[in-house]
C-alpha cells in the first residue's frame, strides 16, 4: 500500500511540475526565449525591459512553410536592440537542399545576428544514418550561404541517442526541462540550454520557452555574425552547376 501511495504521489507531482510556469534561473548572466506564432503578437518593448538579452524565431518549417510572425518578429528585434536568431524546424521527410532553399528565401542575416539555427527534433520515420546524412547537407548549404557554421537544436535525448559525437564542430542549443543543466555524450560542451517551457515574461500573452547562454555577452558577441560579415554569392543552384 505504501508504495502504491508513493507511486499516485510521484504522478501528481509530476503532472503538476509540468503544468506549473517555469521558475526564471538568476545563476547565468545571459538569458534568451525562443518564439514561434504560437506566443501570439509579442510586444517586444515590454520583453526588451525583461532582462532578454536573445531570442530565436520561428522562420521556416519544412519545404515551404514560413511562420506568419516571422517577420514582425524579426523586425521588432532589431528594433528594440535584442540579440536576434532563426531557425528553422527541419522535417526528415523533406530532401534537405529544398528545406535549405526554404531558410535562405526568408532569412537575411545582419552583423550581430546569431548564427541560423536547425532544429531537429524527430526521425519521421528515417534511418539515423541517412538523417545524419541529410543534416550535414543542411548545415553545409546554409554555412556556404551565410558564411557562419549554424547551431544545432535538439533535446537532450534525441542528441544522446542520434546525433552525439557527429556534429561537434557545431555550436549546440538543448533542451532539457529541468533545474540540473543537461549533460551530453561524447563530452560535447552546449551553449545553449531550453531549460523550460513555460516562463512568463512580460509582453507575452502565456507560457514562453526560457533558455541561457554558457558565457557572457562577449561570448555571445563573439558567437555572432562579425561586422566584417559578407554575405556569401554561392547559392544552392550554383553550387550544382
Amino acid at each position: 500500500m505504501g508504495k502504491r501511495i508513493f507511486f499516485i504521489l510521484s504522478l501528481a507531482l509530476a503532472f503538476w511540475a509540468c503544468d506549473s510556469d517555469t521558475e526564471r534561473r538568476t545563476d547565468y548572466a545571459v538569458q534568451g526565449i525562443d518564439v514561434s506564432h504560437h506566443q501570439a503578437r509579442i510586444q517586444w518593448d515590454a520583453v526588451a525591459a525583461e532582462n532578454i538579452q536573445f531570442a530565436f524565431v520561428k522562420a521556416t518549417e519544412g519545404a515551404t512553410h514560413a511562420d506568419s510572425l516571422f517577420c514582425y518578429n524579426w523586425r521588432e528585434l532589431k528594433r528594440n536592440g535584442i540579440r536576434r536568431g532563426a531557425y528553422h524546424f527541419y522535417r526528415p521527410s523533406v530532401p534537405a537542399d529544398v528545406q535549405a532553399h526554404n531558410f535562405m528565401s526568408w532569412v537575411e542575416l545582419s552583423p550581430g545576428d546569431l548564427p541560423p539555427v536547425l532544429d531537429i527534433e524527430v526521425l519521421d520515420g528515417l534511418a539515423t544514418p541517412t538523417l545524419l546524412v541529410e543534416l550535414k547537407t543542411w548545415l553545409f548549404l546554409i554555412e556556404i550561404r551565410y558564411g557562419i557554421k549554424p547551431i544545432i537544436y535538439t533535446s537532450l535525448k534525441f542528441y544522446n541517442k542520434h546525433l552525439a559525437g557527429r556534429f561537434e564542430e557545431y555550436p549546440l542549443w538543448i533542451a532539457r526541462y529541468a533545474w540540473r543543466e543537461p549533460t551530453l555524450a561524447c563530452g560535447s560542451q552546449w551553449q545553449f540550454w531550453q531549460y523550460g517551457n513555460r516562463g512568463r515574461i512580460a509582453g507575452i500573452n502565456g507560457p514562453v520557452d526560457l533558455n541561457v547562454f554558457q558565457g557572457d555577452l562577449k561570448d555571445l558577441e563573439a558567437l555572432s555574425i562579425p561586422s566584417r560579415f559578407v554575405l556569401s554569392q554561392f547559392s544552392v543552384t550554383s553550387l550544382s552547376n
